[in-house]
């Protein structure tokens, strides 16, 4: 069970390091944060399911983040539509 635990860890800090070094496409930010949530996603179900309590909590949180990472595709499509590629140099955002 403990292995389990560290490996969503793990997976946890590989997203978070992959999104500070991948900071320059909006794609390879957008992945990463799906990592980070669905690791946070894998940790919250261990725990329920050690505590034994219901795991209703843990599909508000997979819809939640459904939601969130239909907004980021959106986001980046409207990007592309706009500008014509991903990188954050090739564009200014106070425009």
């Amino acid at each position: 069970m403990l292995m389990y635990v560290y490996m969503g860890i793990s997976m946890f800090f590989c997203g978070l390091i992959m999104f500070s070094l991948k900071r320059k496409h909006l794609l390879l930010m957008l992945l990463s944060m799906e990592l980070m949530v669905l690791a946070l996603f894998f940790i919250m179900f261990l725990y329920l399911g050690t505590l034994g309590n219901d795991y209703f909590f843990s599909m508000i949180f997979l819809t939640f983040s459904v939601c969130e990472g239909a907004l980021g595709l959106s986001i980046l499509v409207s990007m592309i539509r706009t500008h014509g590629n991903d990188y954050f140099q090739s564009f200014n955002l106070l425009w």
